[in-house]
């Protein structure tokens, strides 16, 4: 029980037991908050992906795709094995484009991925519903207009005067002209929908408080020219598409890139028909990804391509997060390295000043491993008190970051959290519980370590020696 009572009397009576304590609670409130914000950060480029990508992508080596895909898909469902484990497939044809369209009476032209789609076997797959602003959409996804595009796209259409006149190809002009078309009906164009990052940017001049920056460049029902290469003839090709709605998946990459369109309508328009660049699966446990991936690579071994799960495909990000992760928690556990530095300085100083105390205790009785438990569990009181601070202090800043950051942003006028970068709403953070207790075992045990040489020389210490310390 003296024990106790001395590591306690020592806790309260010496102030520079408090630098400690001050030191270990920033070093763990700060692990705590980095690691709260990089694994929110983490999770959520992981669900983007995976989403995105699906469980399992069977993909073709080249943009030119793999035929048959109706006999491909009849083999995996023949497969009672694969049948089992796979919840929903679906073809994608994917495209590197240029896009233009005017804003302010001006033009734009940059380059996109076209991916073409089948709606309902694309929000099936998932990470593709979930993502597009219009709700309506969000349950049904379409390429349909809504009734206020199609008014806006009437009205602007018959501004114009002139009707484009559908897909076609660029005239060569070393060729003789085709026969002028027979009159048909004024062309529809094809409804897309729009990366989010494409038709809106971000307006840095906005004051920090204003909650919505984002300028829009092109409304549903404007009218967008996008060109791409026929697959038959390397040509190039260009059709004429009406915006229906926006894919908006909080990553810049993709937000800023893709254009989903109809499947049927971009193999048209590039001459593949029946041709596509990928398949996309899900799988009903993600846990059989690797079975199912050998199966399929032993199934399509003479096809050309190439079966990976999304982690593989990504693998190159993934391993670059856990880097960055693990060598981030080493720089900062230097900051709870330095308080233990604190911790063996004070505790040289107490060993010195108390020789005589020490020698005291030793003439009552009390044994080398009694001296010892006092130094080590005084530096175990050091650390439980710092860690147990400084974790109530990590855990506040993590729940209120998105708030400590408004007001940061609000009183220097600029952004902290720059969302252009990734159009998340808010700073994503993911405490992690078995992370929380593994940085409090860490800081303790390091508060412990540093405590142990000066414990040691105390213990050691002679009584006769050490009352006759002056």
């Amino acid at each position: 029980m003296f024990k106790v009572l001395l590591c306690w009397k020592y806790l309260r009576t010496r102030f520079l037991a408090l630098a400690c304590i001050v030191s270990v609670m920033l070093g763990v409130a700060t692990l705590i908050v980095v690691n709260s914000v990089m694994g929110g950060f983490s999770t959520k480029l992981k669900e983007r992906l995976h989403g995105l990508l699906s469980d399992i992508v069977l993909e073709a080596y080249d943009y030119d795709g793999f035929t048959d895909v109706e006999g491909k898909l009849a083999r995996i469902n023949a497969d009672p094995f694969l049948k089992q484990e796979i919840v929903a497939m679906t073809p994608t044809l994917e495209i590197f484009a240029m896009l233009q369209f005017n804003f302010r009476d001006a033009p734009f032209t940059r380059p996109v991925r076209l991916i073409g789609i089948e709606p309902e076997g694309r929000k099936a797959v998932g990470g593709f519903a979930e993502h597009l602003v219009n709700p309506l959409n969000r349950k049904r996804p379409s390429f349909e207009m809504t009734e206020e595009a199609k008014e806006r796209f009437l009205i602007k259409r018959a501004a114009r005067g002139v009707d484009f006149p559908g897909p076609k190809a660029f005239v060569n002009p070393n060729e003789p002209p085709p026969p002028d078309p027979p009159p048909s009906r004024p062309h529809d164009p094809q409804g897309i929908i729009l990366g989010y990052a494409i038709g809106h940017f971000r307006d840095r001049n906005a004051p920090a408080e204003v909650v919505n920056k984002d300028v829009r460049t092109l409304e549903p029902g404007d009218e967008v020219i996008i060109t791409t290469v026929s697959g038959a003839r390397l040509a190039p090709v260009y059709d004429r598409f009406i915006v229906t709605d926006y894919f908006k998946s909080e990553m810049s990459e993709y937000d800023s890139n893709y254009v989903f369109l109809p499947l049927e309508h971009l193999q048209k328009l590039r001459t593949m028909e029946d041709r596509v660049t990928s398949i996309q699966i899900r799988l009903r446990d993600f846990d059989q990804a690797p079975k199912v991936v050998e199966k399929l690579k032993a199934m399509f071994a003479d096809a050309p391509l190439e079966v990976q799960t999304w982690e593989q495909k990504q693998g190159a990000i993934l391993a670059a997060i856990r880097v960055e992760k693990g060598i981030l928690n080493v720089l900062l556990f230097l900051i709870i390295a330095v308080a233990g530095f604190g911790i063996l300085a004070i505790f040289s100083m107490i060993v010195v000043e108390k020789t005589r105390d020490i020698g005291i205790l030793k003439a009552l009785g009390a044994s080398n491993r009694a001296i010892l438990a006092i130094f080590l569990g005084y530096g175990l009181l050091l650390g439980l008190v710092g860690a147990g601070f400084g974790t109530l202090m990590g855990l506040e800043l993590t729940w209120h970051l998105n708030d400590i950051e408004k007001f940061i942003s609000k009183i220097t006028g600029q952004d902290i959290f720059p969302r252009d970068v990734y159009y998340f709403d808010k700073i994503p953070t993911d405490i992690q519980p078995m992370g929380v207790l593994l940085v409090n075992l860490g800081s303790i045990g390091i508060a412990v370590l540093f405590s142990l040489l000066p414990a040691l020389r105390a213990a050691m210490l002679h009584p006769v020696r050490a009352l006759r310390f002056e």
